[in-house]
């Protein structure tokens, strides 16, 4: 059950956290009819980051994006703006070809950048906002 902050904001728990972990932050943050999603990496159902490289990890962080914005309301047509977090830059390429397949009608504004390292030894991060139906 999302917590209520006021009546036009709801706060969504993480729901994919590893084992025993409690995680410092919520999966998702709505406010009025915009949705803002915490960074997601590729992790499974349980918590653990998928291996494969750049194209898996990619691919199942997308999936989960997919994954949340439909249990919040919302689509990828709704996605407005994203930020990707790359662990090498030189994987630009490859994850661009993995991340442009789940935008059919429009691409969203986005910026990407290298870091010196992302949790769980991931090689991917993105983070994503979109606007869903009012309630």
């Amino acid at each position: 059950m999302p917590a209520r902050a006021a009546d036009d904001v709801e706060y969504f728990p993480v729901s994919n956290a590893p084992p025993g972990v409690s995680l410092p932050f919520s999966e998702a943050v709505r406010v009025g009819n915009m949705l803002y999603l915490s960074g997601e990496i590729g992790t499974d159902a349980i918590g653990r980051l998928v291996e494969g490289g750049i194209a898996t990890e990619a691919k199942q962080v997308m999936e989960n994006i997919g994954a949340k914005l439909e249990r919040r309301g919302s689509t990828w047509d709704r996605v407005v703006q994203c930020t990707v977090a790359l662990a090498d830059i030189k994987d630009w390429q490859a994850f661009n070809e993995v991340y442009r397949s789940y935008f059919r009608q429009h691409f969203p504004a986005r910026m990407a950048y290298a870091t010196g390292g992302l949790a769980l030894g991931a090689r991917v991060e993105v983070q994503c906002s979109a606007t869903m139906a009012r309630k």
